[in-house]
């Protein structure tokens, strides 16, 4: 057996050491080659407030039929919220058990550091369509205020505005969508009260 001198051992060991705990070479050199055009941006203000939203809620849906004298119609469901994306993104998935049967839906909502606005998605079992919805304002730190963009929408279109608070312990969602006319005047389309699961 061959008895290396204590000075070879000592140096093998550094070598492995710095060797291991460096990137592979040419790794730390290399650029995001979307950087230039599209700037990573990370989370913000909108994202520590979109997090409480996380978890899983027990959810009341309340309809406003627009006919005159016609009374809410109530529906019960489920919400599952979870941020995304490193954070970036909040996630939805709800499922309802309403008087027609069962129907789910999806939607995504982000905020942009920049601008201070929050963007949503939303798609269904109902329609085949898309909702958009973007603030008109910026974030005031308490509550979710967005505005339905209509892409093929006339300028006479009758708008549609959202509001979605947290508050509470333990912490209740409330969200709002109303119909806003022409004239400013708003009617109390739906809301949803979700309450965590036990």
């Amino acid at each position: 057996m061959t008895v290396k001198p204590a000075g070879t051992l000592l140096a093998l060991l550094l070598l492995v050491a710095a060797v291991g705990g460096q990137p592979p070479a040419g790794d730390k050199d290399k650029k995001d080659p979307q950087e230039k055009f599209e700037p990573k941006s990370g989370p913000g203000e909108g994202q520590k407030f979109l997090a409480k939203f996380a978890g899983e809620w027990e959810v009341v849906k309340t309809f406003y039929p627009r006919a005159e004298g016609a009374e809410p119609v109530k529906s019960a469901g489920t919400c599952k919220q979870e941020m995304t994306h490193g954070g970036r993104f909040l996630k939805s998935e709800f499922t309802f058990d309403g008087p027609t049967g069962k129907t789910t839906g999806t939607g995504v909502i982000g905020f942009e550091p920049a601008t201070g606005l929050f963007t949503s998605t939303w798609i269904d079992s109902r329609q085949t369509r898309m909702s958009f919805r973007r603030s008109a304002e910026k974030f005031d730190g308490k509550q979710i205020a967005l505005w339905g963009v209509g892409f093929d929408a006339p300028k006479d279109a009758r708008k549609s505005k959202t509001v979605t608070m947290i508050a509470g312990d333990p912490a209740k969602i409330t969200h709002r969508q109303y119909s806003v006319n022409p004239d400013g005047t708003e009617r109390a389309v739906m809301q949803l009260e979700m309450t965590p699961k036990p």
